[in-house]
């Protein structure tokens, strides 16, 4: 399964694009908290980020919502603002 992620804030600079396609295998589903494990194993600075949410179709997800590959997904660090 390819997924296409899109990064933004500091994720978008840890993975140097807007977009990454992650390609998971053998699979047709993934947990959020496994696709969150493969992005870390494969960028190890993105555990530096902390409490990061994954969004499915714009709307947030917990760490057992299950992707089947059709959602867009996208990776939201915590962001600050004053």
């Amino acid at each position: 399964m390819v997924l296409k992620i899109y990064m933004f804030g500091v994720a978008k600079e840890i993975f140097g694009n807007r977009y990454v396609e992650f390609t998971v295998d053998n699979t047709d589903r993934i947990s959020v908290e496994k696709l969150k494990s493969l992005l870390e194993e494969q960028r190890p600075r993105m555990k530096d980020i902390g409490s990061y949410l994954i969004a499915a179709n714009n709307e947030y997800t917990t760490d057992k919502y299950i992707i089947y590959g059709n959602e867009e997904i996208a990776v939201i660090p915590p962001v600050s603002g004053g």
